[in-house]
């Protein structure tokens, strides 16, 4: 199965024509010095052979699709001196962009799957590579540091970790139900940055027990959008007592 991604499409022309034209710098700066020997500026030494030329420029085409959009012609001068020319191949261009560019080749052994399924399950692999991403994570992640050595112990280490990662799931689809999308580092940094703060105020006179209150830091749009969302007002601080 063929698919197409206008997305992967514009990226691939855009990185494409960089590689195009850093190439295109370093022939020019190939021929250049090739032209400096002809004219007599470049004097010293032997004079390179068209085997090192066809090297340096197969180095220079080794980028994808570099060695069919660009044409090269290498020949020996009558003063043993290679020539250089090049030219961008403006069908061999066109060609790789119907052909290659934007498109994925798909492979399934799942015969009662249809197209729509088997598209859509590729396409969902990014879940399963952030979920490693975010297990691998050592500021929040479930995995590091596994600070034990024994199987039962790297067990349960696996265990507890499963559950947060499952527990962080499920906090992401809460906040994506309620139409709060945002990034789980986001989500963490905005929770973080909620401080509680205690008031204690000097005991009057015949007061046995001194007063406090208990109040929070001033909290942005975000943060009281979480607070509301996950029910975290039920754990508001105390009014003054």
């Amino acid at each position: 199965m063929v698919t197409y991604s206008q997305n992967l499409f514009d990226a691939q022309w855009l990185t494409l024509h960089n590689d195009m034209s850093k190439a295109v710098k370093k022939l020019s700066a190939l021929r250049e010095k090739l032209d400096d020997r002809i004219n007599g500026t470049l004097k010293g030494g032997r004079p390179p052979a068209i085997e090192s030329i066809n090297r340096q420029c197969q180095r220079i085409l080794s980028r994808r699709f570099l060695e069919r959009v660009l044409r090269i012609t290498v020949s020996q001068g009558p003063d043993e001196i290679p020539r250089l020319e090049y030219e961008i191949d403006a069908q061999a261009l066109a060609e790789v962009a119907d052909t290659h560019l934007g498109k994925n080749l798909l492979i399934s052994d799942r015969r009662d799957w249809d197209d729509e399924r088997i598209i859509k399950a590729y396409r969902s692999q990014f879940i399963i590579e952030d979920v490693f991403k975010q297990m691998k994570d050592r500021c929040r992640g479930n995995w590091w540091p596994l600070n034990h050595w024994t199987d039962s112990k790297i067990h349960v280490h696996g265990l507890y970790c499963s559950i947060a990662l499952l527990l962080r799931a499920l906090l992401m689809r809460r906040l994506r139900q309620a139409g709060l999308k945002l990034p789980i580092k986001r989500v963490f940094s905005e929770l973080d940055a909620i401080r509680e703060v205690v008031n204690v105020f000097p005991r009057k006179r015949r007061q046995k027990t001194q007063r406090k209150q208990t109040v929070l830091t001033k909290t942005s749009e975000i943060q009281r959008k979480l607070i509301s969302i996950l029910g975290l007002e039920q754990y508001k601080p105390n009014p003054l007592g």
